[in-house]
């Protein structure tokens, strides 16, 4: 899997005894920046976050593309999706590996790259239950947390700002109506109309167990309805220079 981020040359490595490892969240107070983007689906948040990374030199790091990488990984060795004991079980047996190199984030399960397969009409259908899996959620925190760990970062998911990160002082909650994220997805993905799709997908991520969609407290909510990328990226950034954050931009 291989997501751009921008001037990191260099090989950052998240690796751990088991899948299950999780790091923790107290960092030193050298460690480097995390911004966490949150959002339902479609709500631009993706778009958002790497037009951040881009413009401030930072890693970017989509995690829902890691989620979407697992559930490749549990179809192609016939687990059912839905029993999470025998999902959990693969991936605690399973090499996983991943790390960011050359502009890139990449992951690895027993050696084989997912990325050609992550948007396949069958992981779509599949990666929210796997997503909900309390033991893969724990897998993937320790290794998203491990990730950041080397250099400033931006992370977008749905649990960055409440889970991965609960203690980063810079956490945005992108948003958008129903309807204009319905609209985005249908643009996205072809096909017709989106808006039932959404309200299920927004269900199922607001209301699984294990770190749920919710906006932090401390997080600042921007509704992207009515606002271009370069508007959201915009108030992001007057945000960060408020809280003393040396940014350009």
């Amino acid at each position: 899997m291989r997501l751009l981020y921008s001037r990191f040359p260099t090989r950052y490595s998240c690796h751990a005894p088991t899948f299950l490892h999780l790091s923790s969240v107290d960092k030193p107070d050298s460690s480097p920046v995390l911004i966490a983007i949150d959002g339902p689906a479609a709500s631009g948040k993706s778009s958002v976050a790497r037009t951040l990374a881009a413009r401030l030199g930072y890693g970017y790091v989509n995690s829902g593309a890691f989620y979407r990488a697992v559930t490749w990984f549990v179809l192609e060795q016939g687990v059912d999706p839905n029993d999470s004991a025998p999902v959990a079980d693969l991936l605690e047996k399973a090499r996983v590996n991943c790390w960011l190199q050359d502009g890139a984030s990449i992951i690895t399960f027993d050696g084989i790259d997912p990325e050609p397969h992550l948007r396949e009409s069958r992981i779509n259908s599949y990666v929210s239950t796997v997503a909900s899996i309390p033991e893969i959620r724990t897998g993937l925190t320790g290794k998203l947390r491990d990730l950041a760990a080397s250099q400033n970062t931006v992370m977008e998911g749905r649990d960055i700002g409440s889970a991965v990160f609960p203690r980063t002082p810079y956490k945005f909650y992108i948003d958008a109506s129903p309807e204009v994220r319905a609209m985005r997805r249908q643009l996205q993905e072809g096909g017709g109309p989106q808006h039932d799709q959404i309200l299920a997908r927004d269900y199922t991520d607001s209301t699984r167990r294990t770190s749920p969609l919710v906006i932090a407290e401390d997080a600042h909510v921007i509704d992207s309805s009515r606002l271009t990328i370069d508007g959201v990226v915009g108030e992001i950034i007057g945000r960060l220079k408020l809280k003393g954050l040396a940014v350009g931009g």
